[in-house]
């Protein structure tokens, strides 16, 4: 059974009234896969443009991102978030770059949300600065890969 539908089956925010407000974290992770021309723009840590430094805009672009949730997903409700990070690491053997982003709250609400849309727009970010160079940007394997705090816990395998 889906929670947010209702007795009717229609779209109905979850009521986390009576929730506890608890300790929540999440940790949630993005894969950017890069063609040849890309990756071998790579330097330092850092893929440098025109537009300026793709990693570290990123990174504010995700933050801002995960802030934003409940206004991009229907039905989130808005959290205040204690912390944000967001975390860009490039692989050049592979090719690819890979996005964490972690998040926390005290709410009565899991915070899962806000990490996968930080490390999506954070993700898309890097998309639309590279987009200059090619067009072959993969974005895959958006997922949670944690999330702790009020009575279920997760962990990916």
């Amino acid at each position: 059974m889906f929670s947010h539908l209702d007795a009717q089956n229609r779209p109905a925010m979850v009521n986390v009234g009576d929730k506890a407000v608890t300790k929540r974290t999440a940790h949630a992770r993005a894969v950017v896969s890069l063609p040849p021309e890309l990756a071998a723009l790579l330097r330092e840590g850092e893929i440098a443009t025109k537009k300026g430094p793709i990693f570290q805009t990123a990174i504010l672009a995700g933050v801002m991102g995960a802030k934003k949730t409940s206004d991009l997903i229907p039905l989130c409700h808005p959290l205040p978030l204690d912390d944000c990070q967001i975390a860009v690491n490039a692989d050049a053997t592979r090719a690819e770059i890979t996005i964490d982003c972690r998040t926390q709250t005290h709410a009565k609400t899991g915070v899962e949300m806000e990490a996968l849309t930080g490390a999506t727009v954070a993700a898309l970010t890097l998309y639309d600065m590279a987009k200059a160079v090619t067009h072959g940007i993969v974005i895959r394997d958006i997922r949670l890969i944690e999330k702790t705090g009020g009575k279920s816990h997760y962990q990916a395998l």
